[in-house]
């Protein structure tokens, strides 16, 4: 963005239309997108724009995005983290079915020891 801007302050002042510093530094901060927004105002509310160069800005600019593309990299190395399992029908039909001959299985035990002790309680 910088080079384009450059390219284009340069051009207009080929042609005879010169722009001081505080009103490229302007300029450039009016044509940050929305996200931008509250690095714009903090910009201007700590610093003087009058006399602000023009790198100066062009630094404050590249360090915060930067800063926003390694919070992007973290959150995306956070989600990769997250592993999401997903378990297949089938999977579950066989669980069903083992835990249904499990319990058939314990059914039977239980009836057998509820024999036997009554068995052994009459006698």
């Amino acid at each position: 963005m910088f080079t384009r801007f450059t390219n284009i302050t340069n051009a207009l002042q080929a042609l005879g239309k010169v722009y001081t510093n505080s009103e490229m530094v302007r300029k450039i901060l009016r044509c940050l997108p929305r996200i931008w927004m509250p690095k714009v105002t903090a910009i201007e509310e700590a610093k003087d724009l009058k006399t602000l160069p023009l790198e100066d800005l062009l630094g404050s600019l590249m360090t915060h995005e930067l800063s926003i593309m390694k919070k992007d990299d973290e959150e995306e190395m956070e989600r990769k983290k997250k592993k999401i399992v997903a378990l297949k029908s089938s999977a579950n039909e066989e669980i069903e079915e083992d835990s249904d001959q499990e319990m058939a299985l314990i059914t039977r035990r239980f009836k057998k020891f509820l024999a036997s002790k009554k068995n052994f309680g009459g006698k």
